[in-house]
């Protein structure tokens, strides 16, 4: 079974940047999509930013537009998160997930991944 491994996590102040990393343990993995959510204490996981693997294109939450830039490298099989201009508000766990297929609801949706990683902590101090 395919695992996801993410990293780059920590504590920066606002107004700082981090870069996230996501691994797949398997070279054979094509999943259609690929990306990043988050969920911060007491809050519902959220979409944040995804990749489709076949043309590489990207979609954000409006939240995170113009600030994080999301790419992949199908040949390492691995997606990247640069996140600039970070704000407190970008406080949470950062989980790594790819979708097989372009399930229903949609590619931004919680629901239709089927692979997850287990998280990496970024915090933001004001």
């Amino acid at each position: 079974q395919v695992q996801l491994v993410e990293s780059g996590g920590g504590l920066v102040e606002a107004g700082g940047s981090l870069r996230l990393s996501c691994a797949a343990s398997e070279r054979t993995f094509r999943p259609y999509a690929m990306g990043w959510f988050r969920q911060a204490p007491g809050k519902e996981r959220e979409f944040v930013a995804t990749i489709r693997r076949s043309g590489g294109t990207t979609y954000y939450t409006d939240s995170v537009k113009d600030r994080f830039t999301l790419s992949g490298d199908n040949a390492k099989n691995m997606v990247y998160l640069q996140m600039n201009s970070l704000k407190p508000e970008d406080t949470a766990v950062y989980y790594c997930a790819a979708t097989p297929a372009a399930y229903t609801p949609g590619i931004t949706t919680t629901s239709s991944y089927r692979y997850w990683g287990q998280g990496t902590q970024v915090t933001v101090s004001s």
